[in-house]
């Protein structure tokens, strides 16, 4: 699976994967119970390969965001629970990645970082192997 099949849909909880396309939607599959659903465009349907966090400097993308998480846990489910406080969710953000900017950046995105890297981390791992290495990006976060 690659992020470009996985799929947040507004005002439902969790993450789907695209099973097929058809002209008034998607028809994708839960990854947490493996329900089927059918969303349409009034959905308000986001691809997570589409998704950019806003940074001091540029826009980055969720997946590098996914990945530095996925460095800095070994790989392992994220030691901040979503349900934190806002202050727990900013210091766990900013160790990894220090150039998000902390006005347009909000907890409730964060806490939905953290929620959908546990989801992906524990249904979908093969997603951060993918393309570019773990190191890279943990040199990148060193750098910053």
């Amino acid at each position: 699976m690659t992020l470009d099949k996985v799929i947040s849909i507004a005002g439902r909880p969790g993450l789907y994967e695209i099973q097929i396309q058809t002209r008034s939607g998607v028809v994708a599959t839960s990854l947490e119970d493996g329900k089927r659903i059918t969303a349409t465009p009034r959905d308000q349907i986001s691809l997570l390969s589409e998704i950019n966090m806003f940074g001091l400097e540029e826009e980055v993308s969720l997946h590098q965001i996914l990945k530095l998480i996925f460095a800095k846990e070994e790989g392992k489910i994220c030691s901040v629970k979503a349900k934190a406080s806002s202050n727990d969710l900013e210091a766990f953000f900013f160790d990894v990645f220090q150039d998000y900017d902390e006005d347009r950046v909000y907890p409730s995105d964060i806490k939905k970082v953290i929620q959908w890297y546990n989801i992906l981390q524990e249904k979908a791992p093969e997603i951060f192997t993918e393309k570019e290495s773990i190191e890279e990006y943990s040199e990148k976060s060193n750098e910053q």
